[in-house]
């Protein structure tokens, strides 16, 4: 079997998630709202800002009245304060915020005006009409789509619905996703371990990832080892929207997970050409979508940054799900082009990636170590100071 392209893999899994969309809707206040979907459109319902203010500390007046002669300051506006008609041939004052009373049209800050001994004030430098104002309607306009519907909800989203007068939104369900292990050899942190075991670090790294990408998370534990037991496992998380694997998946015999999935629904056996990684399981259980990751902890963690997590976000109507990446000079040379995408665990110093020195996809701490992901294409080597693709882990674990 030849191996899947990572843009082919992330093409059907895409195509999958758009087939099965979670589209159940909440309403949430937007103090609940960190992290989630918008499922409708967010549509302004009035300018912003409503009416025309002061961007500066200092005098508003009309231009065309203002001839260049000290003038007369008719009254004081402070923020939050509704202004009186400006009187001809007066200025105001004003502070940031407030807004602009009717008949004024520029303001000059206070740094060029001078006030006179008589109380009047006199302006120092040419001024404009318009300067220093924000206009009606400056961010958006009433009935305009401010975020559209797929948009993940952080603080500046947050911010923007409040600055709109929004208490709640109209939000996504939270994806309910169940994560279960495969393989003996694995033990739970705090048991003894027996020989040839290892602690099960993928179900942490998983289910504390999954939260912070809003999901509901169900920690089902690891499969046992028999087929029927496997079975009653597996049907027990029937109200689950993704039930999320690691470990092999084989054709063996002995692979229980693999004879479940498929005598009980649908299973794919994709050879991923990316490294860490290679082998995914794509597949159902009695209708729930089954996506199982390699084993090995570094394999787990780049194939859900990089395939799984597009995959959830997408079934939420996400459609940005690539996570954003810059370009960086290699800080390191690469004279082994493999057949594989790889993606090395780097840190960023004086502006270059240095690579971890242990890439072995069992090697966790790498990423702990790193701080992002540098992408080595197939067939490439790359001289110190070529410029790679790097993936801060920040933008795929947040």
């Amino acid at each position: 079997m030849s191996l899947l392209p990572v843009e082919e893999a992330l093409g059907r899994l895409l195509a999958l998630a758009e087939a099965t969309p979670i589209d159940a809707r909440e309403i949430v206040s937007l103090a609940a709202a960190d992290g989630r979907v918008l499922a409708t459109d967010l549509v302004a319902g009035l300018d912003l800002p409503p009416w025309p203010n002061s961007a500066m500390d200092g005098y508003t007046l009309r231009l065309a009245d203002w001839q260049g002669e000290p003038l007369a300051v008719s009254q004081r506006i402070l923020a939050g304060q509704a202004p009186e008609p400006l009187q001809p041939g007066t200025c105001a004052r004003i502070f940031t915020g407030a807004p602009l009373p009717a008949g004024a049209d520029t303001v000059e800050m206070q740094e060029n005006a001078e006030i006179l001994a008589d109380g009047r004030v006199r302006f120092l430098e040419p001024i404009k009409v318009g300067q220093n104002v924000r206009p009606q309607g400056q961010e958006t306009r009433a009935g305009e789509v401010v975020l559209p519907a797929g948009t993940r909800l952080g603080p500046v989203e947050l911010g923007l619905a409040a600055s709109l007068g929004c208490a709640v939104l109209v939000v996504r369900r939270r994806p309910r996703v169940a994560v279960v292990s495969t393989g003996d050899e694995l033990v739970e942190p705090g048991q003894p371990l027996g020989p040839g075991q290892i602690y099960n670090s993928n179900r942490s790294l998983l289910c504390a990832w999954l939260q912070r990408l809003g999901c509901e998370v169900r920690d089902a534990g690891i499969l046992p080892d028999d087929a029927q037991r496997t079975r009653e496992a597996l049907a027990a998380l029937g109200d689950a929207d993704l039930i999320l694997s690691t470990g092999g998946v084989s054709v063996g015999e002995a692979d229980h997970l693999g004879q479940v999935l498929r005598e009980e629904g649908e299973l794919a056996l994709w050879k991923l050409a990316i490294k860490p990684g290679k082998p995914l399981t794509c597949g159902h259980f009695r209708g729930v979508p089954v996506l199982g990751l390699p084993g090995n902890p570094a394999s787990t963690l780049v194939t859900f940054a990089l395939l799984a997590r597009p995959y959830l976000l997408r079934r939420l109507g996400v459609q940005r799900v690539a996570p954003l990446s810059v370009e960086v000079a290699a800080g390191f040379a690469w004279s082994k082009p493999g057949k594989r995408r790889e993606y090395l665990r780097a840190r960023l110093e004086n502006g270059r990636a240095v690579l971890y020195p242990n890439q072995s996809s069992g090697v966790l701490r790498s990423a702990a170590w790193a701080d992002g992901l540098v992408e080595v294409l197939e067939e490439r080597s790359y001289a110190e100071g070529d410029v790679l693709r790097f993936i801060p882990l920040s933008e795929v674990l947040g």
